[in-house]
């Protein structure tokens, strides 16, 4: 027995019930991790929530952003939703057909917390406007475990949810 094995057990759901179970732990997800990324950057370096969101949107439109106000903040929370809910979608797709993720949450969650980071660090942002920055170990620990704790843990364990009822 591999771990890669469809639960059996599992019941289908329909797709609205699908739709909509995404559509909140999205919302979920993406509320916890741009609040835990806000909270990071005013402790660390003092920085706005504003800036967070005009930096996510200079990935798009480059330096603009930093002058663009409530524009480009609003820009820039859309695309971090977009990906959050890309990220969730994701996960409600691939859960039913890998057995281990039903077994244990928290180990789930360690895993598709690692893989977003690496996602985002080696696919997503390189096909942005913003600058490759030097790799630090402490910062990639701190923002996989937001992510492990913002989106790994609550997509983990509402999919078990879900699938199971």
């Amino acid at each position: 027995m591999t771990g890669i094995q469809t639960v059996s057990n599992q019941q289908p759901h329909t797709s609205n019930s699908l739709g909509k179970t995404i559509a909140w732990i999205g919302l979920l997800a993406g509320s916890l991790d741009i609040l835990s990324a806000f909270v990071q950057a005013y402790l660390v370096r003092g920085t706005s929530p504003v800036i967070v969101l005009q930096y996510i949107a200079s990935g798009a439109v480059g330096k603009a952003a930093f002058t663009g106000g409530w524009v480009m903040a609003l820009l820039g929370l859309l695309f971090h939703f977009i990906i959050a809910y890309s990220f969730t979608t994701l996960f409600f797709i691939i859960y039913p057909n890998i057995k281990i993720f039903s077994k244990n949450i928290a180990l789930t969650a360690i895993i598709y917390g690692i893989f977003i980071y690496i996602t985002m660090n080696m696919v997503v942002l390189r096909f942005t406007k913003i600058p490759p920055g030097t790799f630090h170990l402490d910062k990639a620990l701190i923002a996989t475990a937001i992510l492990i704790v913002a989106i790994g843990l609550p997509v983990s364990w509402f999919a078990r949810k879900f699938y199971r009822e």
